[in-house]
């Protein structure tokens, strides 16, 4: 099960940084904020293709949590920005885009199953043991 869910993420931050990379120079026009959207877009795409990498070499919790909160936040991004218009906030450009298109669904369903995949590899892995409580479980055990 944890190879699977390993590839899940890999395979949906994957889909998700080929998109941006590939829509990256289309978002330099983007108005407002002293982040262009070309840089923003490229930052994201090296962001989700390092945490797939991670996420396939190391398959802790710190590693799924750094996938969820990528992917996650990836989703939460692209839906806001298809309802709400708040112009720019802040650094960020004005990335409201109430248009559904191919490669925007297709970095949608990447990121939402990267996201879910990443919950459920940190609520599965295992914690490392840490010596304390390895050496006070069998003693609480057999107390009455």
């Amino acid at each position: 099960m944890g190879l699977i869910l390993r590839l899940l993420v890999a395979a949906g931050l994957a889909a998700d940084a080929i998109v941006h990379w590939r829509f990256a120079p289309e978002m330099a026009f983007v108005q407002g904020g002293s982040i262009d959207g070309e840089l923003l877009f490229r930052i994201q795409a090296a962001v989700a293709g390092v945490v797939a990498v991670v996420i396939l070499t190391y398959a802790t919790r710190w590693a799924y949590a750094l996938a969820f909160l990528v992917a996650g936040s990836a989703v939460g991004a692209i839906v806001f920005y298809y309802y709400v218009d708040i112009g720019a906030l802040g650094p960020l450009p004005a990335m409201y885009e109430p248009v559904w298109y191919t490669e925007k669904t297709i970095s949608l369903v990447g990121e939402g199953i990267a996201a879910l995949a990443a919950l459920a590899g940190f609520l599965t892995a295992s914690r490392p043991k840490r010596e304390d409580e390895a050496s006070r479980a069998p003693e609480a055990a057999t107390r009455p």
